[in-house]
């Protein structure tokens, strides 16, 4: 039978294993804050400050989400925004696991962006709200154009919209009833038709 110090430093073990765990889980995402704003509200004795954050968290290896947090202190709103872009991670397909599949348009509100894959070597071609997106995504070569609203919560959420219409061929071909290597000879064929136009 275990005495009462075994049994509390069993379960110290055990409290302190789950805590590694999560320092684990936490260090594996990187966050980036995208955007901060600072509102004021006009009270009896002044003005009295809020602040909101726009965070966007991802592990490097095709997942990412973004979140939006408020309150009275910046690293209290930076919390916030971390935590809630953590629960709404997605899951994109990368080509090589350094850019995407093929060219995708997205849209939110008055935002529209452009997303295009590119060879390697070409780096991160886009503006800060998705430049960020892509860094935490783990995307190496793609060229992005932002078309309408600089706002970077709809920029985001624009950038979200179109990564979550990738598709990865591996998809495609099981909606298709294809196999894999059928889908990508063609692509193939279809690229070198149209290098031969260009």
């Amino acid at each position: 039978m275990a005495t009462q110090p075994e049994r509390s430093s069993e379960r110290g073990r055990k409290s302190g294993g789950r805590e590694r765990e999560r320092e684990e889980r936490e260090g594996e995402f990187v966050d980036k804050l995208v955007h901060i704003n600072r509102v004021a509200k006009v009270v009896k004795g002044g003005r009295r400050f809020g602040f909101a954050a726009l965070v966007v968290v991802g592990d490097q290896k095709g997942r990412v989400g973004f979140g939006h947090g408020k309150a009275r202190e910046v690293p209290e709103a930076i919390r916030k925004a971390t935590d809630a872009a953590k629960r709404t991670l997605i899951r994109v397909p990368l080509r090589e696991g350094r850019t995407l599949h093929h060219d995708v348009e997205g849209r939110h509100g008055a935002g529209k962006v452009i997303l295009r894959a590119a060879p390697p070597g070409t780096g991160i071609i886009a503006g800060g709200p998705m430049r960020a997106v892509f860094e935490t995504l783990g995307v190496q070569d793609v060229v992005a154009k932002s078309l309408g609203s600089s706002n970077p919560y709809n920029m985001v959420r624009a950038t979200f919209d179109a990564l979550r219409r990738q598709d990865s061929p591996r998809s495609v071909a099981a909606r298709r009833n294809l196999k894999v290597s059928v889908l990508q000879s063609r692509r193939r064929e279809q690229e070198g038709e149209q290098a031969a136009v260009d």
